[in-house]
């Protein structure tokens, strides 16, 4: 039995925000084959705690995280470069299966584990001269609900603020000019005991390097 369900293009539902390319597919994955592949993931992944920089100091960042990729697939974030761990035949398959759906092609993904509800991600835009003008980044979740959020880069005054529930299975797609326009966070969720295991795919860019 395969792991992943077939799926149609009629699953992505666009996600309305001017000057985004945002879609979502809310059951990429049956609940079963999310719970499989939630389990093999957290017991498999190497988990590390990155250190990031925050106003001028480094800190550990609030989430357990793995950065996977083909072997020139090198990431600069936060000051900090990355160097890929080897992809698992788990997630080599999976890649396959989010490329084809998403229409892109991805050497590179970040695991992000957050434990719990008080482990999450600040405001940012993924932007970083590797990933290109024009990204496509796909956001698999599995594991607990959470609320992503998404607010305008250059809105001056109060800026509004976009809620999406990401479920257990659930695929987001970010491409064209969301990362230019938009930034986004994983905020704390207190009532959340649950873990949630995030993959984004991307396509790191050696000539950006």
């Amino acid at each position: 039995m395969s792991l992943f369900d077939e799926g149609t293009i009629q699953d992505w539902q666009p996600l309305q925000l001017p000057g985004a390319e945002l879609d979502l597919w809310p059951r990429w994955l049956s609940a079963d084959e999310a719970d499989r592949l939630l389990a093999e993931l957290m017991a498999s992944i190497p988990w590390e705690t990155h250190r990031i920089r925050i106003f001028g100091r480094e800190v550990d960042s609030p989430r357990l995280s793995c950065w996977i990729g083909d072997a020139d697939a090198t990431y600069v974030y936060s000051r900090t470069r990355f160097e890929p761990r080897p992809w698992s035949p788990l997630l080599a398959s999976l890649r396959e299966r989010v490329a084809s759906v998403c229409g892109a092609p991805f050497n590179s993904v970040l695991a992000n584990l957050y434990r719990n509800g008080q482990d999450s991600m600040g405001w940012h835009s993924d932007d970083e001269p590797e990933l290109g003008l024009r990204p496509v980044i796909a956001s698999l979740s599995l594991g607990a609900e959470r609320r992503f959020r998404l607010r305008p880069r250059h809105q001056a005054g109060r800026r509004e603020v976009r809620a999406v529930v990401l479920a257990h299975g659930s695929l987001l797609r970010m491409a064209g000019d969301t990362q230019r326009h938009y930034q986004h966070e994983l905020p704390k969720a207190g009532a959340v005991t649950g873990p949630r295991l995030n993959l984004t795919f991307r396509q790191i860019h050696a000539r950006a390097r």
